[in-house]
């Protein structure tokens, strides 16, 4: 493989990677209103969704979501209906009146890797992002150089999270102060990258 394809390719991973998106925001929600610990577990679920993504994007699973538009539409609608799950849960249990010093309710470190993985799995296009734009940089009948790929994309993620995660930490401290608001916010965010998704077409 040549070194311009494997540059080329780790530009487009980590634009990707650090275009604001459904998986920033789960985390830095869950920076903010809960910590970093938990949602260091939210970035480690949405890594282990996309392994499983590249894996089936590898053997050519994948491509069943560019063949069949059913199929595509089954996981568009799954992930859509678990965002909005996510959003009115969070609205419901923000209707209580908090106070400042009140800290937040922290769900296991499992909870956030769960809704991670969950938000990254139900999400089609992170499979066909596998399928279409892998297979433009893999040289001629050398599949392995896939794995590398697949790993570039990943340790991106890896190094960029904790870095936005770290500087969310700075800011909560400040940011708690209105944290109803934020939650409120954050939750409609969830609801409507929820709507968007199941009225995405491909």
């Amino acid at each position: 493989m040549s070194t311009t394809a494997l540059l080329s390719f780790t530009l487009v991973a980590l634009l990707t990677v650090i275009t604001p998106g459904l998986e920033t925001l789960l985390v830095l929600r869950t920076a903010l209103l809960v910590g970093r610990r938990t949602a260091m577990g939210v970035v480690v679920g949405s890594t282990l969704g996309c392994l499983v993504w590249a894996v089936a994007g590898l053997v050519g699973l994948t491509a069943l979501l560019q063949a069949s538009e059913l199929a595509y539409d089954v996981v568009r609608w799954l992930g859509a209906g678990y965002l909005v799950y996510l959003g009115v849960k969070a609205l419901w249990q923000s209707r209580r009146p908090v106070e400042v010093d009140e800290p937040a309710p922290v769900p296991s470190v499992r909870a956030a890797v769960r809704v991670g993985l969950l938000t990254n799995l139900l999400n089609p296009k992170p499979g066909v992002f596998y399928i279409s734009l892998l297979p433009q940089f893999l040289p001629v009948g050398q599949p392995a150089w896939g794995a590398v790929l697949v790993a570039i994309h990943l340790g991106i993620g890896l190094v960029w999270f904790p870095i936005l995660i770290t500087a969310a930490g700075r800011a909560r401290a400040f940011l708690l102060r209105q944290r109803l608001l934020l939650d409120r916010l954050s939750a409609s965010a969830l609801i409507a990258f929820g709507l968007k998704t199941a009225a995405d077409a491909r």
